[in-house]
């Protein structure tokens, strides 16, 4: 339901608790007259050091998930984003579905997951094959790669920054990410693709896209344009990449 200050639309924004870049980068964007409401899962261990602490972390998102949806239903949104994309990823393309049907169910309204976000985009872009920078351990890795194989894309390379925690995601720096994307032998390769919402990238793919030669599609920027879009919302905006400047 749209008020005085979100007077396009209002858009609840699941988060962890321990995520510090998806509301400010939303925000940096700041589509005119769209306003954003989190809502947060409790992360008591934020510990990621280990496959094993990442099942772990999927335990915690899946235990809170429907009370942040419940808390932030209080702010009548039109539309939900799930700020948080490891879990969006898990199981492939079915495990995506599933995870935006149960969504779906406890809010009743549309949802925007980063998986079908980034996959959206990268079909949008006409692009095949990819590589992929995330802050995960290999178990989460595996997972990404699984799902878009599955969407029809070939992954050329995943590039895991192993991050030993979920608040250490957000200290990941422009630096290390350039390292990353550096690392990739970009013969054959027609995009990358960053995921993991609390890696900042949304001000530094599109000097990314200039020295790599090829679109660069940073998780936040690709669900809030498909959010934007899947509410009709055409803006377009510059200095965050090309998806979001040209599509």
């Amino acid at each position: 339901m749209p008020d005085a200050v979100g007077h396009r639309a209002k858009f609840g924004v699941i988060v962890p608790s321990t995520n510090t870049v998806v509301e400010h980068d939303y925000n940096a964007v700041s589509p005119r007259g769209v306003t954003f409401h989190a809502g947060r899962m409790y992360i008591e261990q934020p510990a990621l050091a280990s496959d094993q602490d990442f099942e772990g972390l999927l335990v915690q998102i899946r235990a809170s998930i429907n009370t942040a949806i419940r808390d932030v239903m209080t702010a009548q949104p039109d539309h939900l984003v799930m700020g948080m994309s490891a879990e969006t990823f898990w199981g492939g393309v079915e495990g995506n579905q599933q995870f935006e049907d149960a969504v779906r169910a406890a809010s009743g309204l549309a949802v925007t997951t980063g998986a079908t976000a980034t996959c959206h985009a990268l079909k949008t872009l006409g692009v095949r094959r990819i590589a992929c920078v995330t802050p995960y351990q290999p178990i989460a890795d595996a997972e990404v790669e699984r799902f878009y194989t599955e969407s029809g894309f070939d992954v050329v390379a995943v590039k895991g920054l192993k991050c030993p925690s979920a608040t250490a995601i957000a200290a990941v720096t422009e630096d290390e990410l350039i390292a990353a994307m550096k690392s990739f032998d970009m013969d054959g390769i027609d995009a990358v693709v960053q995921v993991g919402t609390n890696l900042s990238m949304l001000r530094l793919a599109p000097y990314a896209e200039r020295w790599l030669g090829v679109p660069v599609v940073a998780i936040n920027a690709a669900t809030l344009w498909q959010a934007l879009r899947s509410n009709g919302f055409n803006d377009q905006f510059d200095g965050f990449g090309t998806l979001l400047r040209d599509h």
